[in-house]
Parts: structure tokens; sequence; C-alpha cells
């Protein structure tokens, strides 16, 4: 199967700290692989600003690199064409250098504008001052801003009030690479695309759902912003928190962008309180002999005493009439066993069992992956092959990606590609609106103000484990397991 590549208009698209790791690891990397897939129209072009001095032939030699290290397989033998559609502004966010120059470059251009803000959010506030102070952002310009948005509950809302004084809501982009995964937007194909499930997506036949992001990686050269973060900052009031949604929210009426995050937002807002007996934070340990290269989580960032999570898990419930009295359980964490995103569906058992105990118990279950083979699979309960009566097994109906729609199957396009682009067509579906921010925050704060208020300290865990075992006993109290976290 060949997947469709659908051009977008002409754009100019301005990258606010286009030197940066983001800029270099995803950004540029991206554009090119759709640069060779013939997504980039004649009339497109990357402007480059950051405050290193440089010019544009030595911006490109740098984006050049960057290709060559991060671009992956899906490259093309015309690196020289696309270099030519970038330009670079070296400019001061918070002063009046630069600006002069990219309001030239920006000059009589009647197309699309998009200025991404890859850089730290205190600079967004200056940043979009000064696109409008050199009358450089219209009625039909966008902003591209990266998260964190806000740390908690009152920042946010000064974040966001200070885009709005700027741009309207259409025109911010609030971008969480995790949406544009293939596998998350497959999950909205698969609740509203097939009968099959819908009508069993609901607590009467669901038993409980698990959100798992496990990361082998610790915290690496992020020390200083992780320690003021941690887990539920970083990963569950974002990433899970957008996976929850998806998983729960309602039909909307129609797929466009405010009626699907309408849907999200009322999930959020039916979260209940998350009770402290239904948390679990942890931190991990050095590795074993290899101190030096794998130190513990608090020789990594400086602090012998810090009380930062790097490991999370929890367990939520939503108060409404599809899932009331379901759990939901959310685990994320560094340094574990393997690098793996998932989502399962665990099924009821069916209401009256006609085989005898020895077949054992077997449940539907459904897994959605996001990293790394991105697939879908559900369990199936079958009877075992063979002359030795009625045993059941459980097998799956395995959709890997890769393998059932091919390598041109479109299920290799980084999230980073596909979310630029909706950006250009101006599609703000995958995309989080102000008041979904402020609502997970407002859910998020009372769990962070709860464990800082009774001085809880993160179980301590081995690195290349599956996290403390107190998170094994969260389950186990409800009579649930984890699933297995495996590559």
């Amino acid at each position: 199967m060949v997947s469709r590549v659908i051009p977008v208009d002409p754009f100019d698209l301005v990258i606010f700290g286009g030197t940066g790791d983001l800029a270099r690891r995803k950004i540029l990397p991206g554009l090119y692989r759709r640069f060779c897939a013939g997504q980039m129209p004649e009339g497109a072009r990357v402007v480059g600003a950051a405050r290193t001095e440089m010019d544009a032939a030595g911006y490109r030699e740098m984006v050049a690199e960057a290709i060559r290290e991060f671009g992956g397989d899906e490259t093309c033998d015309d690196l020289e064409e696309f270099l030519e559609k970038l330009d670079y502004v070296a400019i001061d966010a918070r002063g009046e250098a630069g600006w002069s120059e990219l309001h030239s470059l920006m000059a009589s251009r009647d197309q699309i504008e998009v200025y991404y803000f890859s850089v730290g959010p205190s600079l967004f506030g200056d940043l979009a001052e000064r696109l409008q102070q050199w009358g450089l952002a219209g009625p039909d310009s966008r902003i591209v801003v990266e998260k964190p948005f806000g740390r908690d509950l009152e920042s946010a809302q000064a974040l966001n009030a200070t885009l709005a004084r700027y741009f309207d809501e259409q025109q911010i982009y609030r971008i969480d690479h995790y949406l544009g995964k293939e596998t998350v937007q497959n999950l909205m194909a698969v609740r509203f695309g097939n009968v099959l499930f819908e009508p069993l997506w609901n607590r009467q036949y669901v038993d409980h759902i698990q959100i798992t992001v496990a990361e082998t990686v610790g915290v690496g050269g992020r020390g200083e912003y992780y320690d003021k973060s941690g887990a539920m900052r970083d990963m569950v009031q974002n990433h899970l928190m957008q996976l929850l949604c998806l998983i729960a929210m309602e039909p909307p009426a129609r797929f466009d962008p405010d009626a699907v995050r309408d849907e999200k937002l009322k999930v959020i807002r039916a979260l209940d309180p998350v009770l402290p007996h239904h948390l679990i934070r942890g931190q991990y340990l050095a590795e074993p002999g290899q101190e030096s290269r794998y130190p513990s989580y608090r020789e990594a960032v400086g602090d012998p005493r810090s009380r930062t999570e790097s490991f999370i898990a929890l367990k939520a419930h939503i108060s409404n009439w599809r899932w009331h009295g379901t759990p939901f359980y959310l685990r994320t964490g560094k340094r574990m066993i393997a690098r793996s995103s998932e989502i399962t569906v665990v099924f009821k058992d069916t209401p009256h069992s006609i085989f005898t105990e020895d077949a054992g118990r077997h449940r539907n279950v459904l897994s959605i992956r996001l990293q790394p083979n991105e697939g879908i699979t559900l369990g199936v309960t079958i009877k075992e092959p063979g002359p030795g009566g009625m045993r059941l097994v459980d097998v799956p109906l395995d959709m890997t990606f890769a393998e059932a729609l091919g390598p041109e199957g479109g299920a290799q396009v980084d999230a980073y590609e596909r979310l630029i682009m909706d950006v250009i067509r101006g599609n703000q579906t995958l995309f989080m609106r102000d008041d979904e921010v402020e609502a997970a925050w407002a859910w998020t704060d009372p769990i962070i103000q709860g464990w800082e208020a009774r001085h809880d300290v993160p179980k301590p865990y081995d690195s290349g484990s599956t996290g403390p075992t107190d998170a094994l006993e969260l389950m186990r109290r409800d009579g649930r397991e984890w699933r297995k976290v495996s590559p």
C-alpha cells in the first residue's frame, strides 16, 4: 500500500531556535523528508532564527550535517535543492537586533506564515510581542509553541494570557508530538470507524485500561530542567493525559478540531482527584558496576536529597456514564527495562464460562503500541491445537503497521513531520486548546501539592527494572497486574 502525499500551499516557516537541538534532530530533518516525499511546494521557504552569529551559507551547512546525522533512511538525492529553500537571521528575542532583517525577508511574501517557537517558554511572550511590533504577524499567521505549557495552573494561565494578547486562539498551535504518532491517530479510526469496538467501549465490557510510557534513558543532559519538573509535569500532565482523553472521550459530532477537543476537555473535567494510596512515585538507582556511565537519578541531577520523581504510577477514575467505576492505570518512568509506549484495553471476562477450570482464565485484550513497533493487536481466545481436549489459549490478531501496510504505508512518518504539515494546512485537531491545557493543570496541581504537603520521598527502583515494587502492589490490590514492558 502506498501512502498518498497531499501537497500543501506555499509557506514561509520561521524557526526561532533554529540552531537548537530540537530543530537539528526533529524539525529540519522532518521538513527534508517532507521535501523528499514531494509535499513541499515550489515557493516554500524555511528561515532559521537564533542568537548564533552565522550567515545563510553557514546555516545551510549546519542543516546538511543535521540531516546526514538525524535524517534517517527516508532521504533523496536533492539535498542541495532543499538547502536552497533555507535562509537565516541572527536575532535577539528580547532586543532589536535582527528584526529588521527578518522583516525584510518576510516582506511582500503573499503566502502562509508560520512562526515556530522552538525556544523556552520564557521567550514566548517576547517573540509574540516583537512579531506584532514589526508587523510580521497578520490575522492569518500561525505560531507553534513547544511544551512545557507552564509548570502549574497559574503559570499556564499566565502563558495563555500572554499569547492571547497578540494572537487569536485559532492562530496558536500547542504541539505535543505524541499526538502526531500514527497509532494515536489510528486509535480514533479504530474506535469511531468500526462498529466492532464502539459498542463495547464502556464500563459494561471494559475491566480496566492501562497506559504505559517506559523509557530506557535517564535524565541525561536535561537534569537541571527535569529536577524542577519530574515525571508528573514532564509526561503525565501532557502526553499521558492526551492518550487518556483519546481513549476515553465520547464520539465527536464530526471530525473537526473543536468538536474533538470539546470531547477531550469533558474527559479531563470528569477526572476524579487521585487518592494518595493510588499514587506511586520513584527514583532510579545507579546501574550496578556502571555507576559512572549510568549514575543514579540524584547523581545525574546533582542533588543527593532530590525528591523529584523519575517514575510515577497512578490509578485514575472518570466520573461519567461511560466509565464510572472503570479504573485507568497510568505509568511512566525513566531507566526502565525497555522503551515502550502502549495503551492496553482489558475487556471483562465472559458472563459465564462453559469451560472447566482446567481451560484457564482468558480475556480479550486490545493492545495499541505507540513505540517502538507501531501497531494494534487484539488478543482472541481459541482452542489450543491438538488432541488433548478443550484447552484454551490466547492468540493475537496482529496489525503491525510496517508489516500490514508495507514500508510505503506511512507508518514511518515522524510525528513532527505530520504535525508541521497540519499547521501549514491550518488543522488544529491534534493541537491542544488553551482551556484543555488549563483543565489538565487543574487536575494535576492538587496531586503535586498533596505529596509536597506530605513530604513524600520517591521510592528507589533498580535501573533496567519495571519500576518500584510498590507500583506492582497498586495493581495487585485490585487483583490485576501490569502488562509486561517489552521492546
